[in-house]
């Protein structure tokens, strides 16, 4: 089943290493290029959910400053999840790339 924007990006910066919820947004803010920017309430959600269905874990919980910080960690399902989703989507931009070429739409040396 296909990942919503926002869950592929958060695999994606767990991918990297394991770290918290602030550590996450910024690293979803840099992978989109400022494209995407999670609020504290989506984010939180959709870690919720991507712990629910065993993609992510809670690989450890401190106190920083009397506020409980959660570092999460991709686990094995996760991250066959993430390559799954990774490759459909690498397929369908090829697939719209090639589209693109044969259409006469897209200028010699576009994007696609």
């Amino acid at each position: 089943m296909p990942l919503k924007e926002s869950a592929f990006l958060i695999l994606s910066a767990l991918a990297a290493e394991p770290t918290h919820g602030y550590g996450i947004m910024k690293d979803v803010e840099q992978q989109s290029a400022g494209a995407v920017r999670l609020r504290a309430g989506t984010l939180y959600a959709v870690l919720a959910e991507l712990v629910e269905a065993g993609l992510i874990e809670v690989e450890r919980e401190e106190i920083v400053q009397s506020r409980l910080r959660r570092y999460y960690r991709l686990t094995a399902a996760g991250a066959r999840q993430l390559a799954a989703e990774a490759d459909r989507r690498r397929a369908a931009a090829n697939t719209a790339g090639r589209r693109l070429r044969r259409s006469g739409l897209l200028a010699e040396g576009g994007a696609a």
